[in-house]
């Protein structure tokens, strides 16, 4: 046997981090995240209830968690116990394995173990089930037992097929798998193969193991919890673990987690950026008088590095370690200035590969665990209606990615990146053309422009309203938020999306024009279904005449309101404020300059009837990405930005809310103060970098101290002074609360750490380093 390699690492990343971050702000949670031996990111957080989570970032979108709390039952304080973190991988690369150690004041008691996929993590999260009481029955994912139950009403002979392909022989063994195993001091060192054969167990050492495999059998996580014996007495009741100190102190001990699931292919930050970014680095890192602009400069390349693979870049740490199709496009376009010209191909090669026949992009996939959750509930399904052949398909691979083709927008940006990759000069026409030949690409390209084609037509044919592109209908009757505001209430109930039809659906039709040309320009002449599509490619005059349609799709969405109509709705919503909020609001409207003109901006969404749903919004600013614009056009679109909320989405120390729902209904207030993910009390970074890259694209090198670019500059400098005071310019989402007439900055609760297109303030930079 090989003897495997083990290496002590500090944390590649960690927050809240000393003199880049405010402690306060992050009330009591802390993490850190580590390179494991494969060069996959590992993160721990720990939260101020007392749950740690572990998730690996890796090809299974792994999780372990578990709550610790003192002995008064209160969360425990802990701290780090351990500088870094000791990797390792075993010698035939079977499992790799991270170990930590953690510490807290006096004896504590664990429970409430939870091993499986991050999804599942997140979901016990969101119910608040990390409050219950630690020796509260394991979370039993209820699509499991189903299929148990399912099993167990089969005929003899059937019920022997379906568990053999689980790899049992019996129910209880596989009911088995539903919960983990708990062994203090196991008399035998069971898991020594796994663990790169290392024991469990020495004479001044005590272990805990926590093990459990994936509901199929096919993959295992296990969790070791070790400790000195000469200090510490651990004792395991149920499934509770307490850790005591007998002497009195601090109690410490060891986290180990080990997986064999499959590990994914990182890329470095040399394959990442580009030489004009490394140029641009290093000179932020030679710049010794502001120390803490390389800190903060380097700290996002890490981040970048962190979500980057050749198989896919992830959307955030911890909550979305996994592939996200518009993530990953709106980020090709954000840091077209700073990736190296590879860097597209892998965002384009993964939302092909994962494209539907019909050409929808994925909008999330589902990865071991949550995978096997819902192909579980799809086998309830098939054996509720008796199709056992089906079922039995579906169980021999219960792994098997699942993708979600909900999300609307994503199928327009598709062709914007992949038009922008195959006219960029940088990338030789042979390298295009293998590209595009390898593993089905250009026939699904061509499959997802046939789907633009044919959803825009409609309205191409009859430019009215609700001939617009459309939120799917869920079975409720509700329209599904299915662009990037994808909470229930992001849209407000809205039918037809500002964003999807004003901006992607006509620049994704012109993509569609450059496509085109560029595959006849690099010899390559793929089929092309009849259909819209195939009317575009021998009608070019076809194209543009709905090209032009849909760039008057815009009017449909504009709102004006005269200043009277906007100082009464402004005071009918701060009147149904709590007092507190309301008295800070009226006081920053006392010291604002009172509107004079009509406030114009693009509504958010349509309602069902084609009618405008009035909420002052940042999405225009995606047009700046898209398009080159002159300085009033630019003005126009986020000039509703920069007034001061209430009415507009301004707003000092903190950066632009990413919605104003003051012009809209009570209604409409109280759905966003029940759902708060986009609503007037949230700042998002992914907006605030579209709005400074944007304005930055609309802004030469060459027109810095121009008369007419001075409007420009100054709303650069504003939205980016208030993002910068808030002291969260680097998170996914904060917040604020108003504290005895001050506003209070605060991290959004769920917010990611590192979060791919918040660390498109990497380009932002760079952009801005120009002027």
């Amino acid at each position: 046997m090989g003897i495997a390699r083990a290496d002590t690492v500090p944390p590649y990343l960690a927050f809240p981090e000393p003199g880049l971050d405010d402690p306060a702000a992050y009330e009591g949670y802390q993490t850190r995240v580590y390179q494991d031996a494969s060069g996959n990111a590992f993160q721990v957080y720990v939260k101020s209830n007392g749950r740690v989570v572990n998730l690996w970032a890796d090809a299974a979108n792994e999780s372990v968690g578990f709550t610790v709390r003192d002995s008064s039952g209160k969360p425990a304080e802990l701290g780090w116990g351990s500088s870094g973190a000791v990797v390792e991988r075993s010698p035939a690369h079977s499992t790799r394995s991270v170990a930590y150690g953690l510490e807290a004041p006096s004896t504590v008691s664990i429970g409430l173990f939870l091993l499986g996929s991050m999804r599942v993590e997140r979901d016990f999260g969101y119910g608040e089930r990390d409050s219950l009481p630690l020796d509260a029955p394991a979370f039993v994912q209820p699509e499991l037992t189903q299929l148990i139950d399912h099993i167990a009403k089969l005929k003899p002979a059937e019920r022997a097929r379906h568990l053999a392909l689980l790899g049992v022989k019996s129910l209880e063994a596989l009911r088995a798998r539903l919960v983990p195993r708990i062994v203090l001091n196991p008399s035998s060192p069971l898991s020594a193969p796994r663990r790169a054969g290392q024991g469990v167990r020495t004479d001044t050492s005590w272990v805990v193991e926590v093990e459990q495999p994936s509901f199929d059998g096919k993959s295992h996580l296990w969790l070791a919890l070790q400790g000195d014996t000469r200090e510490t007495v651990p004792a395991v009741s149920g499934n509770v673990v307490t850790i005591r100190r007998p002497a009195g102190g601090a109690v410490r001990w060891s986290v180990r987690v080990t997986t064999d699931a499959a590990a994914l292919t990182p890329l470095t930050r040399k394959e990442i950026f580009n030489d004009d970014f490394d140029r641009f680095a290093a000179r932020v890192r030679a710049d010794t008088a502001h120390p803490l602009r390389w800190r903060r400069l380097e700290r996002e390349i890490r981040g970048a590095e962190l979500l980057s693979y050749r198989e896919k870049l992830m959307a955030g740490l911890p909550n979305f370690a996994t592939y996200f199709g518009r993530d990953m496009l709106m980020t090709a376009l954000l840091m077209q200035p700073v990736w190296a010209p590879a860097m597209p191909e892998h965002v384009i090669a993964s939302a092909l590969r994962k494209l539907s026949p019909d050409g929808d992009v994925s909008h999330e996939e589902a990865l071991g665990g949550q995978a096997i959750r819902e192909n579980a509930a799809e086998y309830d399904r098939l054996v509720a209606a008796g199709q056992l052949a089906r079922a039995r398909a579906l169980l021999g691979d219960l792994q098997a990615t699942r993708e979600n083709y909900v999300m609307v927008d994503d199928d327009f940006q598709l062709p914007v990146v992949a038009a922008r990759f195959l006219a960029d000069p940088r990338v030789p026409a042979d390298r295009k053309r293998a590209f595009l030949r390898e593993g089905h690409r250009l026939d699904r390209l061509i499959a997802n422009l046939a789907l633009v084609a044919r959803r825009t037509a409609a309205y191409a044919r009859e430019p009215v309203a609700t001939h617009l592109v459309s939120f799917p209908r869920a079975s409720d009757g509700h329209w599904i938020s299915a662009s990037w505001r994808d909470s229930r209430v992001g849209y407000a109930g809205g039918r037809f999306a500002m964003d999807v039809n004003a901006i992607w659906a006509p620049h994704a039709l012109e993509a569609v024009g450059t496509i085109l040309d560029a595959l006849t320009g690099l010899g390559l002449t793929p089929a092309v279904p009849a259909g819209p599509l195939a009317a575009f490619a021998h009608d070019r005059p076809a194209l543009e005449r709905a090209v032009a349609a849909w760039k008057g799709a815009e009017r449909h969405f504009r709102v004006s309101l005269a200043p009277d109509e906007v100082t009464k709705r402004v005071a009918a919503r701060l009147a149904w404020l709590p007092a507190q909020e309301r008295e800070y609001w009226e006081g920053i409207l006392r010291g604002a300059d009172p509107l004079q003109d009509t406030l114009r901006f693009l509504a958010l969404s349509l309602d069902a009837a084609g009618r405008p749903i009035p909420i002052v919004n940042t999405d225009p600013a995606m047009a700046l990405l898209v398009d080159s614009l002159g300085r009033d056009r630019t003005l126009e679109l986020v000039g509703p930005t920069l007034l001061p909320y209430p009415v507009g989405l301004f707003v000092e120390n903190l950066g632009p809310v990413t919605t104003n729902d003051t012009y809209a209904g009570r209604d409409v207030w109280e759905a966003f103060r029940r759902d708060a993910y986009h609503s007037p009390t949230v700042v998002w970074g992914r907006d605030v970098n579209v709005l400074l890259a944007g304005l930055a694209r609309q802004l030469p090198p060459g027109d810095v101290g121009a008369q007419h670019a001075a409007p420009l500059q100054d709303a650069l400098r504003r939205i980016s002074d208030a993002v910068d005071r808030s002291g969260l310019r680097h998170a996914e989402l904060w917040s604020y609360t108003i504290d005895h007439g001050r506003l209070v900055p605060s991290r959004y609760g769920t917010s990611s750490d590192v979060q791919l297109w918040s660390l498109t303030d990497l380009a932002v930079q760079y952009l801005l380093n120009l002027h």
